[in-house]
């Protein structure tokens, strides 16, 4: 391609570009070259590449040398094949000017129609037409199109004088006192009136003239589509969609054609199956006697596109030929743009409609019955939200817009899908008890920390005031597939009051209200959920993948409950199990570790420690048993002691009379364990060098449970993980002594079980030297949440303060993700990278798996398959994610055998 041609022909049955050409010519201009190229009914036109907004925005808006000529040409070009002249006075050509990424962003870019119209030019379309209420039509239209989208005039100023004209004028000539006054009912000689006002509003704002001038009309919309890429909206949608690496928007110039010139004429929008669920019928609407935008807008109610079938059959069956064609040509469901101009049908767009998770199972998998499309091509159609979405409960589509507007009370962050509806609780322990009565319940809090856990397992679903995506509440909230919503800045939670407020409303403690996970909104009722069914098409094509993929998908659970849940979603065994949650789980056991820490010698923290055993070793044989032959990863402690104590002089004498100790040793154990920086303090591995005898105790616990199951013919796989190693030496004085308890159990119990012992990679040293800690793990896990914290030097609670303007394209775009919800691969992959070709150059067949939160992001997941990964491990929900973006990573990146 000639890189000096930044505008494409197409019409008269041939175009320059094609369909293969949506980085240049952008979704909507291969699309129309394409629909041209293989005889559609589509109007004539040119597209602007996007190369030029490119270098429109690289050369401080300014556009490439010869791109005007090219345009004019272009334009000559177009008034030859359409036998009309742009602004003639006589017959003018009018044209629409749209925007069209490679993407598609419905609705974030702007449009310009009936363009070319003018003072002069309306007065030769009215008596070309016979119709000179559709000509004024059209000419207000542009005038607010043209204002609002090229010169920024408030829209609500022309819509103002409209409504004035509307109350004038048509509302007593029709003798209509209650309803609407539509557009459609204002006629001529009220159009007529209406103009000089609009011209008049738009000279009030820019201070200047309408321009009459229809070259002027066209650069000035050309400015406005490409200024449109920039704007707020536009970004956001880029960010929300992750959509990153395009050049910009192309510009599509095209002969308009009328679907408001009379009852014969229409413009619809019509999908080729059904977007809801999948089924092979025709879907649609249309709008009679309108123009697009007025469909889009919904200022009329339109019909159903079977009723087009009675209304005009010959056209009814060229869009149903339309249908076929597109469907066959594109292999995939097609949203479909059409007008009708006195009974004659054009093709306006096409492009991969939008579907619910639920269809675009269904149609993926009918079309490979169909042999439309591959099993392998189905497989690379599906995103890991469209399963996110067949799993979470969702508020019932039934209510009236009207009805979820009164009822909102709040917004905040999205964090994990789904709805979930219940009373208000403020504390872990109330949530806990409430749910023990039977009562569903929101946990509501400033921000969680692991001592909630328990309340947050209880808890439908989790709000919190502050946080992020990536914050302990979103995380932990995620793994269980529990709605959430975080950084609700807005609220304002008072626990001495036991309210929750926003302004002036106020939501007392036991109150009900409904959260929405999928959307960030909070609704102050309790409103009515619905539970997805998964449809059978979900489990094809789940089992195509798994029949497709290399990589092993494990889980990351704590209970064997979760790890039942897991095996239902198909995983394959545990990566990550924390055995701080199990401590947590009961009072009882918090209790119990709370009596180890406050111990002030080792024979007291043993004795401790022996209380805790029994509950570690039944949870332990629950998993394996649950996990029946497959491989569990079992972290030992990682979190540091403070965590486990209470902070409040209250809960510090209540703990010191359960133990019977003076309430100042409490107080003194708990000070003595404050750190400045805990995430890099006495925590993982280290707590273990300080005091062997709770991975002593850990291991017992391990390894009993694991001869229990092997005398019972269970088969187990344990593997024993340290967490946060820096050193191999460090490595190897705690493997040994794991090796010597699980020698002595094994002993003991006269039993002989397989078992790993390895180490979790989080530390940016431990990827460095991860030659020489190879030589004593036979297992590398990167536990990439730590890893990413400490590799950018940034904490994942409280990034969310800045992140955003790093990942904001407008702002900075120093990076292209949250680096905590997709792996940084430039950096942290690279220390991962290094790690395991070192690893395994030291232990050749060195097992490696990935355990942090992006085992479940396809992103994450296909650099785990791209660099030899042998599985990647992440909450339950996420298992059927990660089963499907192995299977895409091993499409797009095949094992050489």
């Amino acid at each position: 391609m000639n890189s000096k041609k930044f505008v494409y022909f197409f019409g008269g049955g041939s175009a320059e570009g094609n369909g293969r050409m949506k980085e240049v010519l952008g979704g909507k201009g291969a699309g129309l070259a394409e629909m041209t190229n293989i005889g559609l009914p589509v109007p004539a036109g040119f597209t602007i590449t996007t190369e030029v907004c490119d270098q429109y925005y690289k050369n401080d808006r300014n556009y490439p040398d010869g791109l005007r000529q090219e345009v004019a040409e272009n334009l000559e070009k177009l008034e030859r094949l359409a036998g009309k002249r742009l602004g003639d006075a006589e017959d003018p050509l009018l044209v629409s000017v749209r925007s069209g990424a490679a993407r598609s962003m419905p609705g974030m870019m702007e449009t310009i129609l009936n363009l070319g119209l003018n003072d002069n030019s309306i007065e030769g379309l009215a008596l070309k037409t016979k119709n000179r209420r559709f000509v004024l039509d059209a000419y207000r239209r542009f005038i607010v199109m043209y204002g609002s989208t090229a010169l920024g005039v408030p829209r609500e100023r022309f819509e103002e004088e409209l409504e004035f004209i509307k109350e004038k004028h048509t509302r007593p000539r029709l003798k209509v006192r209650t309803r609407s006054i539509l557009d459609t009912d204002v006629n001529e000689e009220e159009l007529e009136e209406l103009i000089p006002l609009l011209k008049k509003v738009y000279k009030d704002q820019t201070k200047m003239d309408f321009p009459q001038d229809p070259t002027e009309q066209l650069w000035g919309s050309i400015d406005a589509v490409f200024g449109s890429w920039l704007a707020g909206k536009a970004t956001t949608y880029r960010r929300v969609e992750k959509i990153t690496g395009l050049l910009g928007t192309a510009v599509n110039v095209v002969q308009m054609v009328f679907g408001n010139m009379g009852d014969d004429s229409g413009t619809g929008v019509c999908f080729t199956r059904d977007p809801n669920t999948g089924e092979d019928i025709f879907y649609g609407d249309i709008l009679m006697n309108a123009q697009g935008e007025d469909v889009v807008a919904g200022i009329r109610t339109p019909m159903h596109l079977k009723d087009l079938e009675e209304r005009m059959p010959d056209v009814y069956a060229q869009l149903c030929d339309v249908r076929g064609k597109l469907e066959k040509h594109y292999k995939d469901m097609q949203d479909i743009e059409f007008t009708i101009e006195h009974g004659k049908l054009y093709i306006l767009q096409t492009r991969s409609g939008k579907r619910s998770p639920r269809a675009a199972f269904q149609i993926a998998v009918d079309m490979v019955n169909e042999k439309l499309i591959t099993r392998e091509e189905a497989l690379l159609r599906i995103t890991g939200n469209d399963i996110e979405g067949l799993f979470y409960p969702v508020i019932d589509p039934g209510i009236p817009p009207d009805e979820l507007k009164k009822e909102l009370f709040a917004v905040g962050i999205d964090a994990v899908p789904g709805a979930a509806s219940g009373h208000v609780v403020l504390t872990a322990r109330d949530a806990e008890q409430w749910a023990a009565e039977g009562k569903q319940v929101i946990l509501v809090r400033k921000e969680t920390n692991p001592e909630d856990v328990g309340g947050m397992h209880a808890a439908k679903g989790i709000l919190t005031a502050k946080g992020g995506k990536t914050s302990h509440a979103a995380v932990v909230a995620r793994g269980w597939g529990k709605c959430c919503i975080v950084g609700c800045e807005d609220l304002s939670v008072d626990y001495d009051a036991n309210t929750i407020s926003v302004g002036k409303t106020v939501i007392n403690k036991g109150d009900e209200i409904t959260i929405n996970g999928s959307t960030g909104e909070v609704f102050k009722s309790a409103l009515p959920l619905i539970k997805p069914v998964l449809p059978e098409s979900y489990n094809t094509l789940l089992k195509w993948a798994d029949e497709v993929r290399t990589l092993k998908v494990r889980t990351n659970v704590d209970t064997p409950y979760d790890a039942e849940n897991a095996i239902g979603m198909g995983a394959e065994g545990i990566g990550l199990c924390r055995t701080e949650h199990m401590f947590f789980d009961t009072e009882e056991r918090r209790f119990a570790i709370q009596k180890m820490i406050i111990a002030e010698d080792e024979s007291t923290r043993r004795a401790a420690l022996s209380e805790l055993l029994p509950f570690q070793r039944k949870d332990f044989l629950g998993i394996f048993r649950a996990m029946d032959g497959k491989p569990v990863t079992i972290r030992l402690l990682d979190p540091p002691l403070h965590e486990f104590v209470p902070h409040n002089e209250d809960e510090q004498k209540h703990l010191a009379r359960a133990l019977g100790v003076p309430f100042h040793q409490v107080k003194r154990s708990v000070d003595r364990l404050y750190e400045a920086n805990p995430m890099l303090g006495h925590r993982g591995c280290r707590l273990c060098i300080t005091y062997p005898e709770i991975l002593e105790m850990q291991v017992r616990a391990i390894m009993e449970a694991a001869c229990e199951c092997k005398k019972k013919e269970i088969q187990v796989f344990p593997e024993i993980m340290h967490p946060l190693i820096i050193d191999s030496k460090e490595l190897e004085i705690l493997a040994n002594t794991t090796r010597r308890v699980a020698e002595e159990v094994m002993k003991n119990q006269g039993v002989k079980v397989d078992y790993l012992v390895g180490t979790m990679i989080e530390v940016p040293r431990a990827a460095l030297l991860a030659d020489s800690i190879a030589k004593v793990a036979e297992f590398f896990s990167f536990g990439t949440n730590d890893l990413t914290q400490m590799t950018l030097g940034m904490s994942r609670d409280d990034a969310g303060r800045f992140l955003p303007d790093y990942v904001d394209e407008k702002k900075t775009g120093i990076l292209t993700d949250d680096p905590f919800q997709s792996l940084d691969q430039d950096g942290v992959g690279l220390l991962i990278k290094w790690a395991i070709d070192k690893g395994r150059q030291t232990r050749k067949g060195l097992k490696v798996g990935i355990c942090g939160e992006h085992g479940g992001d396809p992103r994450s997941v296909e650099f785990c398959h791209r660099n030899n990964f042998d599985y990647v491990s992440c909450s339950p929900f996420r298992v059927p994610i990660a089963r499907l973006a192995a299977a895409q990573a091993a499409i797009k990146w095949p094992k050489k055998d």
